[in-house]
């Protein structure tokens, strides 16, 4: 018998628990020895959706389905669950005649591999319990396989219905390991494409053709939607099931995953971090006296390293040309890998994560963003940009051989353009690329760096050119506009493009004291990321022209003109130059004329 709670509930006791499980063994372990005879059910393989294959179901539903502050830690850990389950349903190709099996593909719900406690519908109660809340997955997975017109093999409906559920239109299908599954399948081949944004679950299913017998759709008046307690709110203290929040903080917290360090973002996170948070970086570069991790860790609950990746990636790194396509796909490996570290940390209490551009794609693909809103720290341009710019440039220069020499697979760009969509905010300091993202984007300061504003006195005009001599960096435009100028040219990294390509011009290489020389800082780029020497000249007041593609046209003292355009280059190289001798052949007129003028009064 169950006890009955002073309210006068019946409150579930020990002994049913033990039966219940006990019944459940049995009839698991007859579901395996059944299953283990059917050689039709196997686990689907993941792959890229088809190109030409077309969409004809999906089923989209609420994840914050609970609006009651006690529920919502039992509500983001059966979010956390879906992330688990998407994983292994998100990409695969199902084929003709075969069958789909939730528990086949999805396999056990346990901790070792990542599922917490979620939501369970249990003899009438919403309880805690280890990979809880799957069923809104095979909910959604059986809804969108009745739209397709697929054949249901095995479907079992909940004994409650709840609101906000597919079951208030039939449209549920409730699974428990392994005896009561849901499976499906089609005369055609098909592809499902499993998501989760912040707020939704997404079931899409591809095929190249349609079913010939359409679906019937079920055509139901809402059901009455049950009564049902929660172990969360129910308040029924003598129930074992009842959850405990007893000395739990506030649940809810943010995850900071970072890579190489920026000023301009850990300014920013140390201004916006609380105390629950978590910080997740390469390594403690304060303490190993690594200045390109030095990330602020203090204030922080948590904070991770990934020493082992870091290092890996280290030693691969120096074993690589300083340029190239080798370099590039090794650099993807290495943010892939980290971004697999970072995602192993997080929990179901991260409801929230800031990260930087280069680990956004993988954590996208992986699953591990969905049920979260996320921020995202823009180093780059979005790669599909960075490819079309570089396209361009080709076109302009098809004799470069570094303009052609590296695209990203195109399963990346989709993701990462697919991941920026769903980004809450994105924040830079890199003008160029605020612009694209209008009222998502939140442009913050540059770091001006501390420097001394010392200049040389130059027999002619020195242009710096802060950059290794490749196509993307403008060097073609730069040259061009150059032809004629009685100046000399000062490199600030190697020659790529090819041995000649500064034959004619005076051409010196980058001294210690560049800046002091500088008379006019010239970056005409098509990309440009990281403009920290750019920063340097106009925070000692030297003129400096780039390209609209630097980001830095919000500082004062910048001349901005258009990448690819040497004419226009060419006038605004000659403007400055004009002004700035202009200038200095006034100034030696008038000590001149005071030299004079003192000689005289003596």
């Amino acid at each position: 018998m169950n006890d009955t709670s002073e309210n006068g509930r019946s409150v579930p006791t020990r002994r049913q628990a033990m039966i219940f499980r006990g019944k459940s063994f049995l009839l698991q372990s007859y579901r395996f020895a059944v299953d283990a005879k059917n050689r039709d059910l196997r686990k689907h393989r993941r792959g890229r959706i088809p190109k030409g294959a077309r969409l004809v179901a999906s089923s989209i539903s609420d994840l914050w389905t609970e609006t009651d502050p006690n529920e919502r830690e039992l509500v983001a850990g059966k979010i956390q669950n879906l992330r688990v389950a998407v994983r292994r349903i998100d990409g695969i190709t199902v084929p003709a005649h075969r069958i789909f099996s939730f528990w086949k593909q999805v396999g056990r719900a346990s901790q070792f591999r990542g599922f917490v406690d979620g939501r369970e519908l249990r003899e009438g109660c919403i309880i805690p319990t280890i990979g809880g809340g799957l069923c809104q997955l095979s909910n959604a997975l059986y809804d969108a396989a009745q739209r397709a017109g697929f054949e249901i093999l095995e479907r079992h409906s909940h004994t409650r219905v709840i609101e906000g559920s597919l079951a208030e239109i039939g449209r549920d299908a409730t699974v428990f390991w392994n005896y009561i599954d849901l499976r499906f399948r089609s005369r055609i081949a098909s592809h499902i494409k499993a998501r989760l944004t912040s707020e939704k679950l997404k079931i899409e299913i591809f095929t190249f053709q349609t079913n010939e017998k359409k679906p019937l759709e079920i055509l139901r008046r809402p059901t009455a939607i049950d009564v049902v307690n929660s172990c969360a709110t129910c308040g029924v203290d003598e129930c074992h099931r009842v959850v405990n929040r007893s000395g739990r903080g506030e649940f809810g917290r943010t995850a900071f995953l970072v890579d190489e360090f920026w000023p301009e973002y850990d300014e920013y996170i140390t201004d916006n971090r609380t105390k629950p948070d978590t910080l997740m970086i390469p390594v403690d570069g304060d303490r190993l006296k690594r200045a390109n991790y030095a990330w602020s860790t203090d204030g922080f609950a948590r904070v991770h390293q990934s020493v082992f990746t870091t290092a890996v990636r280290s030693y691969t790194s120096r074993k690589l040309a300083a340029q190239g396509a080798a370099r590039q796909k090794n650099l993807l490996e290495s943010y892939r890998k980290l971004a697999g570290s970072y995602a192993r940390r997080l929990t179901h209490e991260h409801l929230h994560v800031v990260l930087q551009q280069n680990l956004l794609p993988f954590l996208w693909n992986g699953g591990h963003l969905g049920g979260r809103t996320f921020d995202v720290f823009m180093t780059a341009l979005p790669m599909q940009e960075i490819q079309r710019r570089l396209d361009r440039a080709h076109i302009l220069h098809p004799e470069s051989n570094t303009l052609a020499d590296f695209r990203a697979d195109e399963d990346l760009l989709d993701a990462e353009t697919e991941a920026l969509a769903n980004a809450r905010k994105i924040i830079t300091p890199h003008a160029a690329v605020a612009e694209l993202f209008d009222d998502r984007s939140e442009l913050i300061y540059w770091q001006m760096p501390f420097v001394d504003p010392k200049s040389s006195a130059n027999q002619k005009p020195v242009i710096v050119f802060p950059s290794t001599t490749v196509g993307r960096k403008g060097c073609y435009e730069l040259r061009e506009a150059m032809r004629g100028l009685d100046v000399r040219l000062l490199l600030m990294g190697p020659i790529i493009e090819s041995r000649d390509f500064w034959n004619g011009f005076d051409v010196t290489r980058e001294t210690a004291n560049w800046l002091e020389l500088a008379d006019l800082v010239v970056l005409p780029a098509f990309i440009e990321h990281k403009p920290r020497r750019l920063l340097q000249a106009a925070a000692a007041g030297k003129p400096v022209i780039v390209s609209d593609a630097c980001g830095v046209s919000n500082i004062e003292g910048v001349v901005t003109v258009t990448s690819g355009d040497a004419v226009m280059l060419r006038d605004t190289i000659r403007e400055c130059l004009d002004k700035k001798l202009g200038g200095q052949k006034q100034l030696k007129r008038y000590l001149i004329s005071q030299s004079i003028g003192s000689e005289a009064n003596f």
